[in-house]
């Protein structure tokens, strides 16, 4: 008996604590980069409390002749379990039911696909083919180097994509972000983040201003150093406001959860995957190149994503597996409204 009631409460103990955890970060906007690198993981407490209300809800039938301190605080579990999936539940569900404005009649569709390199160690060829598989009009890239470039250049990359802005970087680097489009592409201007972000705009401009469309491609810090993280995407949210941003695409290095991301959300730009009610999408880590205990890890967080403006509807999305990088990328399709 006493062998099972440690088993139980070890058991309740490993879903309940990292549940509230989640519950408690996404809640508030914690200072600590840690604490922001564990927001990353929200969508996981929806298992964790499913997984601590059954187990507490079958142990309570269990032992529904037990003492009244055990059935008690059995009880008192399967209330968390029903709190903390009724909350996360509601910060998810638009990422499923949310309302969904449809393109214009006969709008021609954009895709989109943004990709990190993971400082070139990606398979830059194989990049150059998804995209002409997926039909991609505008390509951003982050991490890219010159030694990647030129693999991407003998796959055929300036016939796929004509037009660029950005310059590649050093092996390894992990500062530089380009853009490649079939569009013509306007003059670009640095968007003041640690790692490479453009504002530019696409689409021919002897077609007249209301036709292009303003992208901005950025690459946020990563939350390791939380005051660059914040600054970044400040600058990030100023940018897309100062332009009318239609498409703000690239590595954000935070999920829909953090802060940032509710701000953009909250200022006008949408994710295509929440737009399309195409759930949750992780786009890192990939390719188990990040291992925790001698385990490869998958997919847990999705930080990559494609945003849009109010002037263009979300129609689809999903992401694709590009060899020797640690992240997915993902491939977006919008149009005009």
């Amino acid at each position: 008996m006493r062998a099972r009631v440690v088993v139980l409460s070890g058991a309740l103990l490993a879903l309940g604590l990292p549940a509230v955890l989640l519950t408690v970060v996404r809640a508030s906007d914690p200072a600590s980069g840690r604490l922001i690198r564990v927001e990353s993981f929200t969508p996981l407490a929806i298992p964790l409390y499913a997984a601590l209300l059954l187990v507490a809800l079958v142990s309570l039938f269990a032992w529904r002749r037990g003492r009244r301190l055990a059935r008690g605080l059995l009880g008192g579990l399967a209330l968390v379990g029903v709190a903390g999936l009724a909350a996360h539940l509601s910060w998810f569900s638009a990422r499923l039911t949310g309302d969904n404005p449809p393109p214009a009649s006969g709008a021609e569709p954009l895709t989109v696909m943004t990709a990190n390199l993971y400082g070139g160690r990606a398979d830059g060829i194989e990049l150059v083919r998804i995209a002409s598989d997926e039909h991609v009009d505008v390509l951003v890239v982050e991490e890219i180097t010159s030694t990647e470039l030129a693999s991407m250049e003998q796959a055929g990359l300036a016939a796929l994509f004509p037009h660029r802005i950005g310059d590649a970087g050093p092996d390894f680097d992990v500062e530089d972000t380009m853009v490649f489009s079939r569009e013509p592409l306007g003059q670009a201007e640095r968007v003041g983040t640690a790692h490479e972000s453009w504002l530019v705009t696409v689409g021919d401009p002897s077609a007249g201003s209301e036709q292009a469309l303003t992208l901005l491609a950025v690459h946020p810090y990563a939350p390791t150093h939380a005051g660059q993280w914040r600054a970044d995407h400040a600058a990030v949210l100023a940018a897309a406001e100062a332009s009318g941003a239609d498409l703000v695409v690239g590595d954000f290095n935070a999920t829909l959860d953090h802060p940032p991301m509710r701000a953009l959300a909250g200022h006008g730009w949408r994710s295509v995957a929440e737009l399309a009610n195409e759930g949750w999408q992780p786009t890192w880590p990939s390719n188990g190149l990040i291992s925790r205990f001698g385990v490869s890890l998958p997919a847990l967080v999705q930080i990559d994503h494609v945003l849009v403006g109010p002037r263009l509807a979300g129609l689809s999305t999903h992401t694709v597996v590009v060899p020797g990088t640690d992240h997915r990328a993902v491939v977006a399709e919008v149009a005009r409204k």
